[in-house]
């Protein structure tokens, strides 16, 4: 029997390709990499779609794609790593919802699937070839994922229910015009 098998490769697949996609996706936020507009860009994007003040907003998610998905990659803080994937994807998801599902009408299925590829991996554990493994699962025991996953949703649930609210509020507070003159 080897050290490994089909489910520890398939899960080191798994975590390099989520945790990679995430890992560029955050460096586009925060340093403009691949493409991506920086903080400062990035910062202002946030603030037009109601997550403020912008530029902590847009630290936090790049924080949370590039270090949850590099730590993800690794193998290493799994259950921490993938619940700060998953709410920075919950985040995103958020803006695109009212767009419908399909990521070429600008819905949100893209953010939902690294989304619940983190959450899985979070849950299900990195596999044997990770560094969790290697170092004793320190980092990576039974009640850490359910901690990681709620302290995650909670703050998830009150950054995007404020964001929503804000939003709410002000498309309340824009009138259409009713007569054109």
């Amino acid at each position: 029997m080897s050290c490994f098998d089909r489910r520890d490769l398939g899960l080191l697949l798994l975590r390099l390709g989520t945790g990679g996609v995430l890992a560029a996706h955050g460096t586009q936020k925060l340093f403009g990499w691949f493409g991506g507009h920086g903080l400062a860009g990035t910062g202002q994007f946030m603030e037009s779609v109601g997550y403020t003040p912008g530029r902590a907003s847009a630290t936090a998610a790049g924080l949370a794609e590039t270090g949850g998905g590099a730590l993800l990659a690794l193998g290493f803080a799994t259950p921490a790593a993938g619940a700060a994937a998953a709410g920075a994807m919950a985040g995103a998801a958020a803006v695109h919802l009212p767009n419908g599902f399909f990521a070429q009408e600008g819905g949100y299925e893209y953010a939902a699937s690294l989304g619940l590829a983190a959450a899985g991996l979070a849950v299900t554990g990195p596999g044997r070839l990770s560094l969790d493994h290697a170092l004793g699962h320190v980092l990576d025991r039974g009640w850490m994922v359910p901690a990681a996953l709620g302290v995650t949703a909670a703050a998830t649930a009150l950054v995007v229910g404020t964001r929503n609210r804000r939003v709410r509020l002000q498309a309340e507070g824009e009138q259409e015009v009713l007569f054109e003159g």
